[in-house]
């Protein structure tokens, strides 16, 4: 179970093994799912319609995009940005799931409401993956980066990335696009965790009992459940913060179309929404529920089978 269960009849896992699960977890997923994060992240990017009408259109499809990029950049381009990606994965997995252990066994302690209850996990999720966020935000900006490049490479290597973006732009360079990437990451954890838990629930009520003796496939499709949900309430947010990302970084995406400059988060929100209209705060969306769909899945269902494996390894020693 995510999060702490005071029913859990002493499934005794520790901080570290849960800060190992959440790291282990958030690798292997970040390794299936790369292709579909560089796709969302280039459509996102992507001032002209995502669509054969436009002329101008560099990419208006995910098997388009996928065809033009394998044949323009090769096979390695799918995974641009990988070791940031990451680290990213590895940090933001082992302190948000960490974070959440720790708050909902706070809230249960403090006995001011049941741990398990949908507003606890969207409250105790939303914080953790602000923590979270905080702790990794610079090597999310360097993943953007990565991912945004075309050829011939501006950054070579993720030394000579780290080193030129604070010679050019200044340390706060790391920390670009970190408002709208807080407004939004709040409720998008929040809504994962609190409607990985109800869906779970609902699962167990719906199901037949021989359908509930399989709980890694419960784990996954209820997981998948929680992402799509949670991205499709929370996108926009996530398509400003990748604007700011690559603000100033405009001559490595010369090749793909328009560029623009956003003095912050309303002024991009203003230039998205005039010049792109209101499905322009969903470009990108149909890749990235997709990635949504099979990223929470698979980090939930590797979270819940780790800690699982920490457990009967215990008892197996004791």
């Amino acid at each position: 179970m995510v999060g702490y269960d005071p029913r859990a009849d002493g499934r005794n896992v520790s901080n570290l093994e849960v800060a190992v699960a959440g790291s282990v977890s958030g690798l292997v997923t970040r390794v299936l799912i790369s292709p579909l994060d560089v796709i969302k992240i280039r459509f996102q990017l992507q001032i002209e319609r995502l669509s054969r009408s436009d002329p101008n259109a560099k990419y208006h499809g995910i098997l388009q995009a996928g065809r033009q990029i394998l044949q323009e950049e090769g096979p390695t381009a799918f995974w641009k940005g990988h070791i940031p990606a990451q680290l990213l994965s590895i940090g933001y997995g082992a302190v948000q799931f960490l974070s959440f252990e720790v708050l909902t066994e706070l809230v249960h302690r403090a006995s001011v409401r049941d741990a398990r209850d949908f507003s606890v996990h969207f409250v105790c999720g939303g914080l953790s993956a602000c923590v979270a966020t905080l702790a990794v935000h610079p090597v999310d900006v360097l993943r953007t980066r990565f991912a945004a490049q075309g050829e011939p490479r501006v950054y070579k290597t993720l030394r000579n990335a780290v080193v030129t973006m604070y010679r050019t732009e200044g340390p706060l360079v790391f920390y670009k696009g970190l408002n709208p990437t807080l407004i939004a990451i709040f409720p998008y954890a929040g809504f994962q965790f609190s409607f990985y838990s109800s869906l779970k629930h609902a699962y167990e009520w719906a199901m037949p009992a021989e359908g509930k003796k399989n709980e890694n496939f419960k784990n996954l499709l209820c997981g998948s459940g929680a992402g799509v949900i949670s991205k499709t309430l929370t996108y926009p947010m996530d398509l400003f913060k990748k604007r700011l990302q690559v603000g100033g970084f405009e001559q490595a995406r010369a090749s793909f179309g328009q560029v623009r400059s956003y003095k912050g988060l309303l002024d991009c929100a203003r230039q998205v929404l005039r010049e792109e209209g209101a499905q322009g705060c969903f470009k990108g969306l149909a890749p990235s529920l997709l990635k949504a769909a099979l990223s929470t899945g698979f980090v939930f269902f590797w979270y819940e089978l780790f800690c699982n494996l920490f457990h009967h390894m215990k008892k197996a020693d004791s």
